[in-house]
């Protein structure tokens, strides 16, 4: 099954406020003629609703999607953000477990796995990232951290088979400018449709899995061409609309490639 390739861009901690307005509106100005792919970026919570009516008048659709979000709907949660909150903003995709929040800020399995059952009862397409560390690869241990993380939502995910996404960023390879060979890459990605496919086949058939770590230019046609990656998690690259839109175009080829 043919599955729509997705170039989603993750500002983290920057464009939080007019700057983010003006880098979507470039974002989908410059990909507007790529009918292949879709496209998404992830603001700071700050520029949601702005980015929103922003991209309501965009010459293309382009997804918006918050980088995280809390696991209920209310309460004495402070600094923290619903998903009611996020829809009311306009967004209606999310970034959840991404390595920064699991390393950084302590985000366990389980507290990923309600996030994206949170997520997909409100209504929101969560994009759920698993990834090693540089000593988890280099203990040999890629494929069993990844499906341990994989196994903590899966059930969440096949409830509606192809709604949600899952991104593979090997720790290692987010920000250092180091990227995983496209056949490694490929490697862990034909895995974890393997273990998708033993929940259903439909999951497995449905469910993007996206590339995410150092991806530029001129390495995203060798990852997107591989069987079965079939996208881009953009971090830092997604801050200038023209080199982002030039990874779009990469993905926009492969897809007309393939059709």
């Amino acid at each position: 099954m043919a599955r729509r390739p997705l170039i989603a861009g993750n500002w983290k901690m920057n464009a939080g406020g007019a700057d983010g307005c003006t880098l979507a509106a470039n974002v989908a100005r410059l990909t507007a003629g790529f009918g292949n792919v879709d496209m998404l970026v992830a603001p700071p919570f700050t520029a949601l609703a702005a980015v929103a009516h922003e991209l309501s008048q965009a010459p293309r659709k382009v997804f918006l999607a918050a980088q995280n979000m809390h696991f209920e709907m209310s309460g004495a949660f402070t600094g923290e953000v619903s998903p009611s909150m996020l829809k009311e903003s306009g967004v209606e995709w999310v970034i959840i477990g991404h390595s920064e929040r699991r390393h950084i800020f302590g985000e366990t399995d389980t507290m990923i796995a309600k996030k994206v059952i949170a997520a997909m009862r409100e209504r929101i397409v969560p994009i759920v990232c698993v990834g090693e560390t540089l000593d988890e690869r280099e203990a040999g241990q890629t494929l069993e951290v990844v499906q341990k993380q994989v196994l903590a939502f899966r059930g969440a995910l096949a409830e509606n088979p192809g709604y949600g996404v899952i991104a593979y960023e090997p720790v290692w390879a987010i920000g250092t400018g180091k990227v995983a060979k496209a056949e490694d890459a490929q490697e862990v990605h034909a895995m974890i449709r393997k273990l998708l496919a033993a929940a259903s086949d439909e999951l497995a058939d449905t469910t993007r899995i996206l590339y995410g770590g150092s991806v530029k230019a001129d390495n995203a046609a060798g990852l997107l061409g591989q069987t079965d990656i079939d996208g881009a998690l953009v971090g830092g690259a997604s801050l200038d609309a023209a080199g982002f839109a030039k990874i779009a175009e990469a993905g926009n080829q492969v897809a007309a490639a393939q059709a």
